[in-house]
């Protein structure tokens, strides 16, 4: 990686053509004479979503929107004044659209920032952010590998700047009751968390040549930080969340979520001595009848990361084909049902079980599996960010750029373990002699049984399409290195274009 002094004034310079007027970074007392002013980066479906759910709160004022496609900002634009005009109000007059981003960051007139970009953007414009003089809401995952997470904690703490993680759960009701009640031992001693990912992923097609960008798309800045190629994939949009130079696959899309209630309810608040991850991308030539049959994606669809932290074990289980019915006696029980999609977390305990089975809700069993207590909520997570901008305490945040690294990293660490071992393919007896030599409080024999049980529902032929097993790495929690594997070293950071660098410690 390169190192690169890299400041927004430079960034400007080196790639604006025309040069906005840089602002020094402004800092109101927010709330006190007006209202927040904030500011949109990303306005696909999550951003356009963040910004109706904003826009409706009190004191609050939508000034800007950004997107390097001109459409996405168009659609946002018209949904902002439909969601302004139910509530008899209209567009504030400073509003302004920008199709790159940096005139937002120089706008002295915006307070708060919210990131809603693919992944591989969420750290470097967190920090330009920060740098900015601007609180920030940033999406899951905070970051795209391990190495930006923590420049993204660094820059929010040099610049006294409020950065809160997406992970909206944190200001549920339902969620924070229910993680009070695990450390209170209403579960008796709580040890090991299954998380789950069980629903049906699409694949994003099959391409030979590459895909013309559609107009109106500033392509350069949408690669920013990301390799600039030609794009192979069908769809520029959303499907980049399954390429790896763009996005994190299910395992860093909805990971951040699970492990981050996971490590709630555990009260664990560092990362893990050791993880190993194994899986494929498999399915899609049995679904399509098609042998030859291989999408553009290069991220597992199944995937199962194993995650030790001492006393305490977290095991993530993404399962991407169809979920219609499922043979998991003990999880149909959890949660209610023998098919369809579960997404959630299961927390075993001495005397108990406790089951996330949405955002909203929760269910407590005793040992028999009968209900004890039940969960349920709604909380607002755009409140508590904009309380703690107003307040200027960090410590009102539910969910901090703190949290928000550590549940990101737990999602790239299973990741590096896989993608070092995506060529080392293995017959399930194989993979199953490694796995019993793996420390986990997790059945791990039984937890492959039903991974290799939904794929053969799926049609998977694994003595011909077998799964990756990849190397048990050991971490250092303090020093965020790995010990035993240069490979997985460099996996912590990435490449970066010339102008598009996140900051080393002494820049950010």
């Amino acid at each position: 990686m390169t190192e690169n002094k890299i400041t927004r004034r430079s960034f400007v310079e080196r790639s604006l053509a025309a040069g906005a007027t840089l602002a020094l970074p402004t800092h109101r007392v927010l709330g006190a004479n007006s209202d927040v002013r904030v500011a949109i980066i990303g306005c696909g479906g999550k951003g356009t979503s963040h910004l109706r759910d904003f826009a409706t709160k009190p004191g609050v004022r939508i000034v800007g929107i950004s997107d390097p496609d001109k459409a996405h900002m168009n659609s946002a634009e018209n949904q902002l004044k439909n969601t302004l005009a139910k509530q008899g109000a209209n567009v504030d007059a400073r509003y302004r659209q920008h199709q790159d981003f940096r005139h937002i960051l120089d706008r002295p007139d915006v307070d708060v920032v919210v990131i809603a970009t693919p992944n591989h953007w969420h750290a470097l414009l967190t920090v330009m952010a920060c740098q900015a003089g601007k609180d920030v809401y940033v999406e899951k995952p905070v970051s795209h590998c391990i190495w930006e997470g923590r420049k993204s904690i660094e820059a929010a703490r040099k610049y006294n700047r409020i950065v809160q993680a997406g992970t909206q759960q944190r200001s549920d009701p339902a969620l924070i009751h229910a993680a009070e009640d695990i450390r209170k031992g209403t579960l008796g001693a709580v040890q090991w968390i299954h998380s789950l990912w069980y629903r049906h992923r699409e694949p994003i097609g099959k391409v030979t040549a590459p895909t013309p960008i559609p107009a109106g798309i500033d392509y350069d800045l949408w690669c920013g930080p990301g390799p600039k190629g030609p794009l192979m994939r069908k769809r520029l949009h959303y499907d980049w969340h399954w390429q790896r130079l763009y996005g994190n696959g299910d395992l860093g899309n909805q990971g951040p979520h699970q492990t981050d209630i996971a490590r709630w309810g555990l009260g664990i608040d560092e990362h893990p001595s050791s993880i190993i991850s194994y899986g494929g991308r498999l399915g899609y030539q049995a679904e399509r009848k098609d042998n030859d049959y291989v999408d553009a994606g290069d991220t597992a669809n199944t995937e199962v990361s194993i995650y030790d932290y001492g006393d305490k074990c977290i095991v993530f289980e993404t399962r991407g084909l169809d979920v219609t019915k499922s043979d998991d006696e003990e999880l149909n029980r959890l949660f209610g049902n023998d098919s369809g999609n579960k997404i959630g977390v299961v927390f075993y305990g001495s005397e108990g079980y406790l089951a996330q089975t949405s955002y909203t809700h929760c269910t407590a069993f005793d040992k028999d599996f009968n209900v004890i207590k039940k969960f349920s909520g709604g909380g607002n997570h755009f409140r508590n960010f904009i309380d703690a901008c107003i307040s200027r305490d960090a410590d009102q945040l539910n969910a901090d750029a703190w949290e928000g690294h550590l549940s990101a990293a737990v999602s790239h660490l299973g990741n590096i373990s896989y993608y070092l071992g995506e060529d080392n393919r293995v017959s399930i007896e194989q993979l199953g002699e490694a796995l019993d030599k793996v420390k986990s409080l997790d059945d791990n024999g039984a937890t492959l049984e039903r991974t290799v049980q939904h794929l053969k529902r799926n049609g998977v032929d694994l003595a011909k399409y077998s799964l990756s097993l990849g190397p048990q790495l050991q971490f250092d929690p303090k020093k965020e290195t790995f010990a035993n594997s240069a490979d997985a070293n460099a996996l912590l950071t990435r490449e970066y274009r010339d102008g598009f660098v996140c900051p080393d410690a002494d820049a950010v």
